[in-house]
């Protein structure tokens, strides 16, 4: 999904045989870790690649969230916490951040880690326009006194820089040499409680427990992550003993999986949300009732049903309803008659309509299936095409399509739910959608520091959004997660971060 991102990525994976770990008890790694076994993970796609500030992908996020820290990083409270910033302030006028960094921290080859990476690594997003330059866009300045202090100056008061700079590891602080090198794409080197020791393409990727992590060391020895697609096999892997831990979870077995002494299970409301995007780039989808009539003819409960089995939440904005920013919103009941009408007012006749879909999120292409049968009786007849990820990214970002289902993984603060996205000058706005209303809303959000405020400024600017369907949203997933009783220290997060540091086996 976009990102934290866009509906993350992935890579179809192929048929994998996880003879290496079948014992089911973990592997001894000789000095890693306390135990030393080894936790086998199946996530259900390959990374495009490794390097965290490029990379779009969830499959990649799973595995950088060990590799790699930020300044600072949620909780799972998704409150920011210090990590390689060990303190802060900001000044009266909100202007000045000062971060004092953690002295005695080092990177996996052994380099010394000072406020001249976070230079490197901030400066990087933002010199090279990387995929989350927006987060960075009020930054005027970054200096570093010293070694261990670094000074962020701001355009304007930024209430979510905090979160900007640690919501997920696309804001990571990588060493300079690795990412100029372009070894960052498959050998990357952080300063994470895991560093990488073997990437097998369209098999595995190893990680061992980093011994001197600034942190802790970790408990077990090491992570094997394994690229496992098919989720029966998943399942039926992590029953046997194959894997300890999966993702790669059909909605369809959560039922059955429920209250079983094979698995515990992990179920718990996502900050996510899944959405269609109709190209405003293109007639007749410029014209709002085409896109509102597109919104009222689908059905959410139905796509909801056959894509989660009950698991998901839906919502037509992006910001689910536990979240203290949620915002209630019901304008689109599915409505045929109403559809019509606006078709007709638009003067719009049967429609040929392509709806770009990924093989790799199996779900966008089963939802697509109920979107046509949905569509069907208005004369709009769906053609569905279903590429890998990478080639989705490229079909979005030259606007090869009528309209595209995804979703955005691990938001946080209200902005990363709306600007890319909706922004005039939205980094992610493939749509084309444009109103300087909202423009003016969402840029007053960013700068607003009284949450009351700041929570009217997006509900204004996300009820406009819907409105005029610059997206349709479609529902909140669940984050759903299994993995071996035998693993102790483990829990599933909303924002989907798998942490597997403070992980051991019980005895």
């Amino acid at each position: 999904m976009k990102s934290r991102t866009l509906l993350s990525s992935v890579a179809l994976a192929g048929a994998l045989t996880l003879t290496a770990c079948s014992t089911g008890t973990g592997v001894s790694l000789e000095g890693a870790g306390p135990d030393g076994k080894i936790l086998y993970a199946a996530i259900a796609g390959e990374p495009d690649q490794l390097d965290p500030q490029k990379t779009s992908s969830y499959f990649a996020f799973e595995v950088l969230e060990n590799v790699f820290d930020t300044l600072v990083q949620p909780d799972e409270n998704l409150e920011m916490q210090p990590a390689l910033a060990e303190s802060w302030e900001v000044s009266d006028d909100q202007l000045t951040w000062t971060f004092q960094l953690r002295e005695g921290v080092t990177f996996h080859d052994g380099s010394a880690f000072t406020s001249e990476d976070v230079l490197y690594s901030l400066n990087r997003i933002i010199d090279q326009e990387l995929a989350n330059a927006w987060r960075l866009s009020a930054v005027e300045s970054i200096t570093a006194p010293d070694d261990f202090t670094v000074e962020i100056t701001v355009t304007r008061p930024t209430p979510n820089l905090l979160s900007s700079l640690g919501g997920f590891k696309g804001m990571a602080i990588v060493e300079e040499d690795n990412a100029e090198s372009g070894d960052i794409t498959t050998k990357p080197i952080g300063t994470g409680p895991f560093s990488l020791i073997d990437y097998t393409t369209g098999d595995s990727i190893e990680l061992a427990a980093n011994e001197d992590y600034w942190g802790g060391a970790p408990e077990i020895g090491g992570v094997t992550f394994s690229f496992l697609s098919e989720g029966n096999t998943a399942i039926a892997a992590l029953k046997s003993g194959e894997v300890h831990w999966t993702d790669s979870i059909p909605a369809q077995q959560v039922a059955g999986l429920e209250g079983t002494a094979e698995v515990d299970l992990g179920i718990v409301p996502s900050t996510d949300y899944w959405y269609l995007a109709l190209n405003e780039n293109s007639s007749p989808y410029d014209d709002v009732r085409v896109r509102q009539a597109i919104g009222y003819a689908i059905d959410r409960d139905a796509i909801a049903q056959v894509t989660s089995y009950g698991t998901a939440e839906v919502n037509q904005l992006a910001i689910p309803k536990q979240s203290a920013w949620y915002t209630e919103y019901n304008k689109y009941s599915t409505d045929l008659d109403k559809a019509q009408s606006l078709l007709d007012d638009a003067g719009v006749g049967p429609l040929e309509l392509d709806l770009l879909a990924t093989s790799d999120y199996p779900e966008t292409v089963t939802a697509a299936q109920v979107i046509a049968d949905n569509l069907e009786p208005l004369g709009i007849t769906v053609s569905i095409r279903q590429p890998d990820f990478a080639t989705w990214l490229d079909e979005q970002n030259t606007g090869n399509f009528d309209m595209l289902m995804m979703g955005w993984l691990g938001n946080i603060d209200p902005d990363d739910f709306y600007y890319a996205q909706h922004h005039s000058n939205g980094s992610s706005n493939a749509q084309g959608y444009s109103n300087p209303e909202v423009d003016d809303l969402l840029d007053a959000g960013r700068a607003e520091t009284d949450t009351d405020k700041r929570q009217e400024l997006y509900a204004q600017a996300a009820t406009i959004i819907a409105d005029e369907a610059s997206y349709l949203y479609l529902y909140n997933p669940s984050v759903i997660q299994a993995w071996s009783p035998e693993l102790d220290g483990y829990e599933a997060r909303g924002d989907r971060a798998v942490r597997f540091k403070d992980v051991s086996f019980s005895e």
